[in-house]
């Protein structure tokens, strides 16, 4: 009859711990910060984005590039912002590729660590708001 009891009460007390543990999960699946609802749509995205034309510069070397990008900011305040201050823009841009070597800028990684410089030394300008990422819309490196 212990025995039997026994073994009823673990059966529960498992039952509620699995209850437990899926209605955990279901609540932070439910929160999670990054879900699609936070994300802003591409219309949204264009709305906030800044074209930057087609820059030709030197690199640390003999080569040269002719490089354009999109930037995007978090609103339309600092979008405007980042209007009012294309020629610092440009200057960023061609100071940070200045020391760059044509090496450093072939591969998905140098271009990548070229848009996170590019972003960090906006993002030091802006007031309004800030630079959520940097697009390189086309690069032809000679």
């Amino acid at each position: 009859m212990k025995k039997k009891l026994l073994t009823i009460m673990l059966i529960i007390l498992v039952a509620i711990t699995l209850v437990g543990v899926i209605a955990v999960v279901v609540v932070t699946k439910l929160s999670d910060p990054t879900s699609a609802e936070d994300k802003p749509s591409i219309d949204e995205i264009v709305k906030s984005s800044v074209e930057v034309p087609e820059i030709t510069t030197n690199l640390a070397g003999n080569d040269y590039i002719k490089i354009s990008f999109m930037v995007q900011t978090e609103n339309k305040k600092a979008k405007e912002e980042l209007e009012k201050r294309n020629f610092q823009v440009k200057n960023i841009i061609i100071t940070e590729l200045s020391e760059m070597k044509a090496e450093e800028l072939t591969g998905k990684k140098g271009k990548e660590k070229l848009q996170e410089a590019l972003k960090t030394r906006m993002n030091e300008l802006m007031e309004e708001g800030k630079v959520e990422k940097v697009y390189i819309t086309s690069s032809i490196l000679q």
